[in-house]
């Protein structure tokens, strides 16, 4: 009934525009998997991170869960739009985890109705971009999962090597989509569900692991997984950590849980909804508990504020502005990617150490130049308009001269007279740096790219929470901000009559596929 519900919603907010993302649904109705049924075996004395982990309740390292932070992982899935990247800022700019850095979080996109400067914009705020096909289908293949490799990077600016994360549409996914992501050099796949509660014995909420002795999750569900199988060594999974109502394991919700009626109802209660979050969230990192992660997995167009014609869901965006922010108040809470989770389960530091974790710093690129860049306030009247009538979007890259598409992920740039191409980035420069237009890496001294902001991290063995400031030490101010509600990126929401003005770059530096793939190694 849920999944229903949430398909019709879906179909509903696609009639009404065609910029509108088709929101997909990731509801489960009960556990996936059956200890009892299935095998696993790893040994940890031969498993050893950080390039291999065993599917362990258990903090990684042989931490103790006390030594141990408390991640919530924050996700949104699909096309990148004005409207979703105004949902996801409405819930997280401004916020701040414990050392003062903005929140980071990971986007699995799509590309149909994607902006794809958007992208370039969310990437270098800091966020991660991950692989989510080219066109949501219901069956990821090579074409699908290897071509949004290559559109993102030829066309968002994305270097191959950082895009390291997959999850599956519908998060339909089978042993052979794992083969194929391995193949194509990702790191770690999230399409998996944990679905018993972390109270249960019987808990499949496993930190992240790697699959060297194979999956162990959702072994009820998908072919191909499962008793030792597939086994690719190195290759990790983020199981996605299912929320549970006073149903318990019967009562079980997975991505947009407030999209579901809570306790057996039909009707949404955000009332009960916040109620069940937090009891699963306390359930996470109490001093019972094991501290594996706990996740927001969010299709942001269903709580976006500004879609011309959709009604703002305005009690259930401040229901989970209050969940996060009374998850915030706890000791040592971090909102993070997976991206950031996994850095700090390959070399995991106890809470008084965190401090030393690279990935939960904030270094802020420094950039002066006018280029088209990421940075909003540097590519104002840079960027190409790409007028595609089903969807126009705009890039630092030069407009292809068709949609991308499986077949054709990189078609060549467009002509226009006067113009000299536009440059693809290189594996040698980080994108915040590379002048697209002149072909140039403004920095590659690492002297003059990154400035870190972060403030230390609990003086005196302190803990933390993201509201607290270090006595005697303000706040840091970065030079460059994620987009918040006073600068937010251009919608393309364009009346019948507004034509645009082709600026755009010819054609610029192409590669094909396989060398795009290639850099990946």
């Amino acid at each position: 009934m849920f999944a229903l519900s949430r398909l019709t919603l879906a179909l509903s907010l696609t009639s009404l525009s065609p910029l509108l993302v088709y929101a997909q649904d990731g509801g489960i109705s009960g556990p996936t998997t059956d200890p009892s049924k299935f095998q696993y075996s790893c040994d940890p004395n031969q498993c050893k991170l950080p390039n291999c982990n065993c599917a362990s309740t258990n903090p990684p390292g042989g931490l103790s869960p006390s030594d141990t932070p408390m991640f919530l992982v924050f996700t949104a899935d699909d096309a990148v739009q004005s409207y979703t990247i105004n949902a996801v800022n409405n819930l997280l700019a401004g916020r701040q985890n414990p050392n003062g850095c903005s929140l980071k979080m990971t986007y699995y996109t799509s590309l149909t109705y994607t902006n794809f400067s958007l992208v370039t914009d969310w990437y270098v705020a800091g966020n991660e971009i991950a692989d989510h096909t080219m066109t949501h289908v219901p069956v990821p293949e090579t074409d699908e999962i290897n071509g949004n490799l290559i559109a993102l990077n030829a066309l968002a600016g994305i270097p191959l090597k950082a895009i390291i994360g997959f999850r599956a549409p519908f998060l339909n996914y089978s042993g052979h989509t794992l083969q194929l992501l391995a193949q194509a050099g990702f790191t770690y796949d999230s399409s998996s569900t944990s679905s018993i509660p972390v109270t249960d014995p019987n808990t499949d909420a496993f930190w992240p692991y790697t699959l060297d002795y194979g999956l162990n999750n959702d072994c009820l569900t998908f072919p191909g997984i499962c008793n030792g199988q597939p086994k690719l060594p190195g290759f990790w999974e983020f199981p996605m950590y299912a929320l549970f109502d006073d149903l318990g394991v019967e009562g079980s919700h997975l991505m947009d849980p407030w999209l579901d009626g809570a306790n057996g109802a039909t009707a949404v209660n955000d009332s009960a909804t916040l109620a069940y979050m937090k009891n699963t969230f306390l359930d996470h990192c109490d001093h019972n508990g094991k501290r594996q992660p706990f996740g927001l997995y969010t299709h942001p167009i269903h709580i976006a504020i500004d879609v011309p014609g959709v009604a703002v869901p305005a009690s259930t965006i401040a229901m989970i502005k209050e969940f996060i922010d009374w998850a915030q108040q706890l000791q040592n809470v971090w909102i993070v990617s997976n991206e950031q989770l996994l850095a700090w389960v390959q070399n995991p530091k106890p809470i008084s150490q965190l401090d030393q974790v690279e990935a939960l710093k904030c270094p802020t690129p420094q950039v002066s130049q006018k280029i088209c860049n990421g940075m909003p306030g540097n590519e104002v009247g840079l960027l190409a308009h790409c007028t595609f009538s089903d969807f126009p979007w705009s890039t630092c890259y030069g407009c292809p001269t068709e949609q991308v598409s499986p077949a054709n992920p990189n078609p060549s740039q467009q002509n226009v007279a006067g113009q000299q191409p536009r440059f693809r980035i290189p594996a040698n420069c980080s994108t915040p740096f590379w002048d697209p237009i002149n072909g140039e890496c403004t920095c590659q001294d690492s002297s003059c790219q990154f400035l870190d902001n972060s403030r230390p991290i609990g003086p005196n063995g302190k803990n933390l929470t993201a509201g607290e400031v270090v006595d005697g030490a303000a706040s840091p101010t970065p030079s460059f901000r994620p987009f918040d509600g006073n600068s937010a990126p251009p919608s393309f929401g364009f009346s019948a009559g507004v034509s645009f003005a082709l600026a755009t770059g010819i054609a610029g530096v192409l590669a094909g596929g396989m060398e795009l793939l290639a850099w990946r190694t």
